[in-house]
């Protein structure tokens, strides 16, 4: 019998990330069932880092090519409601934009995994995977959660990010290294209730 990625992890997660996946992968089940109000569960997506967005017909240009991606035909766009069969995007919180070796495989494997090898920077520091599955996305947050990446608060009405010089502790003109006011600042605004 397979092993599930929540079962191959445990040990590797912090108890509060892998407290704060479970609790969205519930979370998830109540409103495919009908058990959780949309506008609630928005909200909870949102600022775990689970997007809609547009879906072009069904293809996507990677840089290089066009490809077909394997979701329904039709005319799905963004919007306020949850598209359980549209693709969307996960949007990955990378403090500072602060990364480890291993965190950098990490996204390399998760995008070309899930996201056609595609895995797009953005300008507050962080990382998107674009056209993913709503149902994967308890199983990338657990495998992003083991390298110790959150998408927790990296959308919605949040801080989003702390961003910082990407030579920040090696820059020769540098008055000071911000790097662990980065790190700080970082950790109290995570979670904060004024945030």
């Amino acid at each position: 019998m397979e092993t599930t990625w929540e079962e191959r992890l445990s040990g590797q997660i912090s108890p509060e990330l892998g407290r704060e996946i479970d609790i969205f992968e519930t979370q998830l089940e109540l409103r495919r069932i009908g058990k959780l109000d949309e506008k609630i569960f928005a909200e909870t997506r949102l600022r775990r880092g689970v997007y809609g967005q547009r879906y072009d017909n069904g293809r996507r240009h990677d840089g290089l090519r066009t490809q077909q991606l394997g979701f329904p035909t039709g005319e799905l766009t963004k919007g306020p409601e949850t598209m359980w069969d549209a693709p969307g995007m996960l949007r990955i919180k990378i403090p500072f934009g602060g990364i480890t070796p291993e965190q950098m495989e990490m996204l390399a494997d998760v995008a070309d995994e899930y996201s056609h090898g595609v895995l797009h920077v953005t300008t507050r520091q962080d990382f998107q995977l674009h056209y993913i599955h709503i149902d994967d996305t308890p199983e990338l947050m657990r495998r992003l959660a083991s390298v110790g990446i959150t998408t927790r608060e990296a959308c919605g009405n949040s801080v989003r990010n702390v961003t910082a010089c990407p030579l920040a502790g090696v820059c020769e003109g540098e008055a000071f290294d911000v790097t662990p006011y980065a790190k700080a600042l970082s950790r109290f605004l995570l979670g904060h209730p004024d945030c």
